[in-house]
């Protein structure tokens, strides 16, 4: 019952939210990289590669994402450890947050660098005031835009994305932007609630079928590398960007 309670909360905080905007450059009108229709509840009527794109949560959602319950649920301390990443590496959380995975994850590369991306000035606030409370150093706040991170060219070792990737305005530019910002052999990491498990109890715009997430990271020049199920309701899906590059932007 007090999971289900939870849940109807995070359906009012989704309905409360702004939705994103579903206004695209006139460049995408051009390449017909969107479809516009009648907007779902849950979405914003845009659709990429067959995929209604869902509404954003908001800032006024960030008791949601630091829940007690949230490592218990989801095994959030899995993935920390999991992650293939090593002490000096730079690694960019994409829709950081409040900082859930970004402090942890930066104790995992001591030598390195957390890139903290959102595109929540709000979220950024909460994000620096936790940081500063726990000298972490090697934590660095990014304000993102919908179409691009922000990240220096080749500078990333890895990015990963925990539940957000379904939400992007513009999931192509994004997606370059990101190819962009990786180096050479990097990697992206896509956690995703699995859309192929009915008995997964989140909205169906907010989780991502295995096959789509690859269909939608091979048009960007990522290469699927394996799927990792296990987190109990997540897709772990890892990519990397090849030796060579060869995207089809």
């Amino acid at each position: 019952m007090k999971y289900l309670k939870q849940l109807m909360l995070l359906a009012a905080v989704f309905a409360a939210t702004t939705a994103c905007s579903a206004d695209q450059p006139p460049s995408a009108d051009e390449e017909g990289i969107y479809e516009y229709k009648s907007a779902s509840r849950d979405g914003i009527g845009k659709f990429y590669m067959g995929r209604e794109i869902s509404h954003v949560m908001g800032h006024r959602g960030a008791g949601w994402l630091e829940r007690p319950e949230r490592e218990r649920q989801e095994r959030t301390d899995l993935l920390i450890t999991r992650l293939p990443i090593s002490p000096g590496d730079k690694v960019a959380d994409i829709g950081a947050g409040t900082g859930f995975f970004s402090f942890p994850i930066a104790k995992r590369v001591p030598e390195g660098r957390v890139y903290a991306v959102d595109i929540q000035p709000e979220m950024l606030a909460m994000l620096e005031e936790r940081k500063n409370a726990m000298k972490l150093a090697n934590v660095e706040s990014v304000l993102g835009s919908e179409t691009s991170p922000n990240l220096p060219s080749g500078a990333i070792d890895l990015a990963f994305i925990v539940d957000a990737y379904h939400e992007f305005s513009y999931p192509r530019e994004m997606g370059l932007a990101l190819f962009d910002a990786l180096r050479a052999g990097g990697k992206l990491v896509l956690i995703e609630y699995r859309s192929e498990d009915p008995s997964v109890p989140i909205k169906t715009l907010h989780k991502m079928s295995e096959d789509q997430a690859r269909r939608e990271m091979a048009a960007i020049g990522l290469e699927w590398v394996r799927t990792e199920d296990y987190l109990p309701q997540q897709h772990v899906l890892i990519f990397e960007k090849p030796m060579a590059d060869n995207t089809n932007s």
